[in-house]
């Protein structure tokens, strides 16, 4: 019964930073994560992006998007920001697109308060620097893996972390994830307010294949649209200039 009772605890504190749903941590600070937007009429989705940019897959999915007048959330990573993907970024901000931080290792995880919240500062420094827009006060950690440091260190900068809805992820349970595969399930789970989580870049690799997430894409947002959904942001990018502190989260 001993050894039941270890397991079962230690299972809980696995889950508690990693869970892909709000847990234990959430309940310890519950202001500072987001995984849900409010049910608004008429019904939002809120389509996010992860782990770009990316040189190849993020322009066709800006072209999609802009093409279909829908608006999505990136969250981008600090070491795929530089002088060639600048322009990406500001295309980003310019087309009314929330760009947020996205962290691409777990071993932030070890950060105390103060540096988890200097990394995030300087990662949306980089930003400021090479696009002269400040990210929205927005994060989403790697994989969802998270500490009660990393929601302090949001705390000290009135960030937000940023979850998702429960499988409304691209990941398709060890098999190659495609538009057939994941349109059908995202259509017939997504529910106002609920958040969307894709990727159109990989942590590692920046010119990784995301073929499957710009296609998807296509046929996602003309399905939703159907259904009588419109397309938000989960941070507004309408106030981030440099000048400014990171724009106010909605």
């Amino acid at each position: 019964m001993f050894f039941v009772l270890i397991a079962v605890a230690a299972g809980i504190v696995a889950l508690a930073h990693t869970a892909p749903f709000p847990f234990l941590l959430e309940r310890i600070s519950p202001d500072r994560a987001v995984w849900h937007m409010p049910r608004t009429h008429p019904a939002t989705v809120y389509l996010t992006f992860d782990d770009g940019p990316n040189p190849s897959a993020t322009p066709e999915l800006l072209d999609v998007l802009k093409r279909e007048q829908a608006r999505a959330t990136f969250f981008v990573v600090d070491r795929h920001i530089n002088e060639n993907t600048a322009p990406l970024l500001r295309r980003m901000f310019e087309e009314g697109h929330g760009v947020g931080i996205h962290s691409y290792q777990r071993s932030l995880m070890r950060l105390d308060a103060s540096a988890f919240a200097a990394w995030v500062t300087a990662a949306s420094d980089r930003v400021a620097r090479l696009t002269g827009r400040r990210p929205c006060r927005a994060f989403r950690p790697h994989a969802g893996w998270r500490t009660a440091q990393m929601l302090r260190g949001l705390r000290q900068l009135d960030y937000k972390m940023v979850g998702w809805g429960w499988m409304l992820w691209d990941w398709n349970w060890y098999r190659a994830p495609t538009p057939e595969a994941l349109v059908p399930r995202l259509v017939g789970r997504v529910r106002a307010g609920d958040i969307i989580v894709m990727h159109d870049g990989h942590e590692a690799h920046q010119n990784a294949d995301r073929r499957y997430t710009v296609d998807s894409v296509k046929r996602l947002v003309p399905a939703l649209r159907d259904r009588g959904f419109s397309f938000g942001v989960v941070c507004d990018p309408s106030d981030a200039n440099v000048a400014d502190s990171p724009a106010p989260f909605r």
